[in-house]
């Protein structure tokens, strides 16, 4: 009884794992559609030939003790051991590699087109925009429902892996090339990604947030992740301001709109408006951005920003305060 009810758990709490925003079986985007039907058929099909075999093995120690008539045996392996395994993955064979194409297919022409590249342990993530330019953010992207995307990724560093499995099948990033995933966002809604190739020692850590929105909404933020920074408006942003540039931090982080073009760390520019900090590390609030300056390397193991816990509280506090007012 022990045995079943633990068994039971072990159903239910595998079931969780097929709802959510980070799903491979809870399928938004039209490739995790394909990805998902092709696991169903693959799933059914394997129950077949399991279903089969166990109930054939069932009917010969059932008769073991009858005299069966040789061609009668004959048809028993024949059609059980042979035909019928061939048949259902011969199946599924095909039905595997049929939507291939529809998976590699690059997004039509005019299609959104962004750029990812990952590194330890966080997410670059650029809008190309007509003038040669570009929108830069950091472990956030944004797309619009129904409209095709085509994402370019690399690294620049070791190997990661692209993986949002409500949207799309995973894509490795490698560092020295560029790869491509295309596919169409069919639902509103916030989508979690991760690296899904090891990749040191905050590998666990490297998280990502994608936001399906409707188009105008989307253009609306596009629209505002193109201006600069704004303004410090309190005393305290104001001398948070100052700390940033006089403590170095300026040296790896661009914020447009003051004099901070480092291209080390992740783009501050409108750093208050994201979800979430450290690539998925810690909610978007002063004390995270307290936290994560005075001892990000307890927080992110191996990260390349040092702990700024050199600073005076004070400091590190006006940091944060102007930092989560980027909005």
């Amino acid at each position: 009884m022990e045995k079943f009810r633990n068994l039971s758990l072990l159903f239910i709490f595998s079931a969780y794992g097929c709802e959510g925003n980070q799903s491979a079986l809870n399928a938004t985007g039209s490739s995790a559609k394909i990805i998902s039907d092709m696991f169903w058929w693959m799933l059914i099909g394997a129950a077949l030939i399991w279903i089969i075999f166990i109930s054939l093995g069932f009917y010969a120690i059932k008769h073991k003790s009858e005299a069966d008539e040789s061609r009668r045996k004959s048809l028993f392996v024949i059609g059980g051991g042979v035909v019928f395994p061939t048949v259902i993955l011969s199946f599924l064979l095909y039905f595997s590699l049929t939507p291939l194409p529809k998976l590699l297919e690059p997004a039509p022409s005019g299609s959104l087109r962004l750029e990812v590249s990952g590194a330890q342990w966080w997410w670059r993530v650029r809008y190309p925009l007509e003038n040669g330019n570009f929108v830069e953010l950091a472990n956030e992207i944004r797309l619009p429902v129904g409209e095709p995307v085509e994402i370019k990724l690399t690294s620049e560093d070791v190997i990661h892996s692209f993986w949002v499995p409500s949207l799309a099948g995973k894509m490795d990033m490698i560092p020295g090339n560029v790869t491509k995933l295309s596919f169409t966002p069919e639902k509103v809604g916030l989508f979690k990604g991760a690296c899904a190739e090891y990749c040191g020692a905050s590998h666990a850590l490297m998280q990502l947030d994608v936001v399906v929105m409707k188009k105008e909404a989307f253009q609306e933020w596009l629209d505002w992740q193109k201006r600069p920074a704004l303004e410090a408006k309190t005393a305290m942003a104001v001398k948070g301001k100052v700390s940033f540039k006089q403590n170095g931090c300026v040296a790896c982080h661009t914020v447009r709109g003051v004099e901070s073009r480092g291209v080390i760390g992740p783009d501050l520019t409108h750093v208050g408006s994201r979800l979430r900090l450290g690539a998925g590390v810690m909610i978007n609030s002063i004390p995270s951005y307290h936290q994560w300056i005075s001892r990000v390397e307890e927080i992110k193991p191996g990260v390349k920003m040092p702990s700024f816990n050199m600073i005076s509280n004070e400091d590190i506090k006006a940091i944060s305060v102007w930092l989560e007012g980027l909005k």
